[in-house]
């Protein structure tokens, strides 16, 4: 079986290497878990799909985040998102990580909306926090709303002492509404290049959740999955599903809270010590 629990035990199980490796890219993941790995492109790791079974889909997609500071390290070219639709991901049946996934024995379309975990980790001198959240904790609104806003204070900066009905604005900001729209290579006549606009996110205090003032409950040296929740019903699920997945006794020796994103609600944290 294969789920972003079982994949968070294998690291709490292992986190003596964290210690030792100079990138979190190099930790020995359980390659019977994966069903992808890369480098540089999305998602860095992806989990097995499992089949048949409606608790634990497996099939979260990864991207890893390392930092030598307790800034996250910013996003290049894909917006963090709580889930991502495989279609998305894989353009043509050419893709080297539909291969990928075919290879590991996925049927890949068969659970086309992903959830997304961010694997981060930030480092001050000798300390470390390590986490491995859940895409909403950045995704306060979503990606097409911050492209379109971002641009609409383009367009209000740069059109600011323009005659220019506010119909004709709302029209330029829709253009703007998707990622996709402007990421794609363009090819202008008689330009000897091609130019593709990339957006890069940089994490404010508020999603940083290795911010010792915002998120104190995040402690030096610690290994953490951080896992959203919306009502007290659902948070107790949340906990049932990791004792099913990675055994009672293994729960109740872990630091088990709720942090309260200002922006995006509450947040349940699984934490265990690096240091023991």
């Amino acid at each position: 079986m294969n789920s972003i629990f079982h994949f968070w035990k294998h690291l709490s199980q292992n986190k003596a290497r964290f210690s030792r490796i100079k990138n979190i890219a190099d930790f020995p993941f359980d390659e019977a878990m994966l069903s992808c790995k890369n480098t540089g492109i999305f998602p860095d790791i992806a989990i097995k799909l499992n089949k048949d079974n409606a608790t634990f889909t497996g099939g979260e997609l990864i991207e890893i985040k390392d930092s030598k500071t307790y800034v996250i390290s910013s996003f290049n070219s894909t917006i963090p998102t709580g889930r991502k639709n495989i279609k998305d991901i894989i353009a043509s049946d050419k893709s080297a990580i539909l291969e990928q996934m075919q290879k590991a024995g996925d049927d890949v379309f068969s659970l086309e909306t992903r959830d997304v975990y961010y694997f981060v980790r930030g480092r001050r001198k000798e300390r470390q926090k390590i986490c491995l959240v859940h895409g909403s904790f950045f995704e306060t609104i979503s990606a097409d709303d911050l492209v379109r806003e971002a641009f609409a204070q383009v367009l209000d900066e740069g059109l600011q002492d323009k005659d220019v009905s506010i119909e004709v604005k709302e029209t330029i900001k829709s253009v703007f509404s998707r990622q996709s729209t402007f990421s794609r290579v363009r090819n202008v006549e008689k330009a000897s290049v091609k130019l593709r606009f990339r957006v890069m996110t940089e994490v404010k205090a508020e999603g940083n959740i290795l911010n010792p003032k915002i998120y104190p409950e995040i402690k030096d040296d610690t290994l953490n999955l951080v896992a959203p929740y919306h009502s007290d019903e659902e948070k107790q699920q949340a906990i049932s599903n990791a004792e099913t997945a990675m055994g009672r006794g293994f729960i109740q020796a872990l630091d088990v809270f709720s942090i309260k994103h200002p922006l995006n609600g509450w947040f349940l944290v699984f934490q265990v010590t690096l240091k023991k």
